[in-house]
C-alpha cells in the first residue's frame, strides 16, 4: 500500500484533528502517502482531494472541529454518487480509506468497499459515544466537559435566585452525554432516551428537596428522550417552582479537545493505518478495556451501546 485517503465525515467532534494527524504521521512514517478529503464524502464525489504532508497536521491536535471540514452527503447515498467517488480513487491512486465518524458515516464506507473493494477502516468519532464495540468515541470527553462546566456555571445562577433549572443536552438516541455529566455536575434528575420517566416522580423529588431547605435543582435531559422546554413546563406547572430552561445545543460539540481525547484519537488514528497495512478491511479501531483494538464494521451495525445502569443508579442514590 503506497497511498491512503483520509476524511472526516458527519458531525463534528473535538479530537478530530489529532486523529487525523496521527493518520498521516503514522502512514509518512511508513513511507506512505496520504490524501485529504475535504467535506467527507461530498468532497470524495467532487474531488476535493489534496496530498498532505507533515507540515499539513501541523499545530492542530490542540483545536476542536476538523481542519478537513465534514458534511453529509445525500448523493453518496446513490450509485451514480459512488461511481463518481470512485472514479476519483483511482485518479488519485487511494488504495485504502480512513474514514473519521459515527455510524453513518461507517454505513457509506462499507457499502463503498463492497461495491468497489477499497480497503476502509472506521475511527469512531461522534459526540454521542454511541458506537458499539467501543468503549469512548473521540469527543465525548470533551462534549461532557462542556456541560460539566455548563452546568457549574448554570448552578451559581440557581444558587442566587433559588431556581430549578432544566439543562437540554445532545443525544438523540443516546444518553451518554446526559448520564455522564448529569452524575459528574450532581444533577437531581437525568431523562434519557434509554429510560423512561415519570415527570410527577421527578417533581416529588424537587418537592422533598425544597423541604430539606435545598436552594436550587438541576435537571438534565438528553433531546432524544424530551423538550427541554416542555419539562421546564411541566415543572413548573406541578409544583409551581421558578425553573429556567437552558438549551446547550453545539455549544457542546465546539472547543479545545481535553486529553483524554488527544490522546485516544491518536491511538486510533494510528491504530487505523496499522489495521490497513496488515491488509485488514471492513474493521473499526477502537479501545476496550484501556487496549487499543480492532474489530469487524458489522459489530457496529448489528448491535446497540448499552448504557452502564449502575451509573444511572449511582446518580440517583446521589441525588436523594
Amino acid at each position: 500500500m503506497q497511498r491512503i485517503g483520509v476524511m472526516t465525515s458527519g458531525g463534528d467532534s473535538p479530537g478530530m484533528n489529532a486523529a487525523v494527524r496521527a493518520v498521516v504521521r503514522k502512514a509518512i512514517f511508513h513511507g506512505i502517502e496520504v490524501i485529504g478529503i475535504n467535506r467527507g464524502y461530498n468532497g470524495f464525489i467532487e474531488g476535493d482531494m489534496w496530498p498532505m504532508n507533515l507540515g499539513s497536521v501541523a499545530d492542530i491536535i490542540h483545536r476542536g472541529g476538523t481542519v478537513l471540514h465534514t458534511a453529509r452527503s445525500e448523493e453518496f447515498t446513490t450509485p451514480e454518487g459512488r461511481a463518481k467517488a470512485y472514479s476519483n480513487v483511482e485518479r488519485f491512486g487511494i488504495q485504502g480509506l480512513v474514514v473519521i465518524g459515527g455510524d453513518g458515516s461507517f454505513k457509506g464506507a462499507k457499502v463503498f468497499h463492497d461495491e468497489y473493494g477499497l480497503p476502509v477502516v472506521g475511527v469512531p468519532g461522534t459526540i454521542d459515544n454511541d458506537i458499539a464495540g467501543t468503549d469512548y468515541s473521540i469527543g465525548f470527553d470533551t462534549a461532557v466537559n462542556n456541560v460539566v462546566d455548563a452546568i457549574n456555571k448554570i448552578r451559581d445562577t440557581a444558587t442566587s435566585h433559588e431556581r430549578t433549572f432544566v439543562v437540554e443536552v445532545m443525544g438523540r438516541h443516546a444518553g451518554f452525554i446526559a448520564l455522564k455529566a448529569g452524575l459528574a455536575g450532581g444533577a437531581e434528575s437525568i431523562i434519557i432516551p434509554e429510560k423512561p420517566f415519570d415527570i410527577k416522580e421527578i417533581c416529588n423529588k424537587l418537592l422533598r428537596g425544597v423541604k430539606r431547605g435545598k436552594l436550587h435543582s438541576i435537571i438534565i435531559v438528553a433531546e432524544g428522550a424530551a423538550s427541554g422546554l416542555d419539562v421546564g413546563k411541566d415543572i413548573n406547572e406541578i409544583t409551581g417552582f421558578d425553573t429556567k430552561v437552558t438549551i446547550l445545543g453545539h455549544l457542546q460539540r465546539g472547543g479545545i479537545p481535553t486529553a483524554t481525547d488527544r490522546v485516544n484519537a491518536s491511538l486510533l488514528g494510528s491504530k487505523a493505518v496499522e489495521v490497513l497495512l496488515e491488509g485488514h478491511t471492513n474493521k473499526v479501531v477502537g479501545n476496550r478495556n484501556s487496549k487499543t483494538i480492532f474489530y469487524d464494521l458489522e459489530e457496529v451495525f448489528d448491535n446497540k451501546k448499552e448504557l452502564n445502569t449502575e451509573l444511572m443508579e449511582l446518580a440517583n442514590i446521589l441525588s436523594i
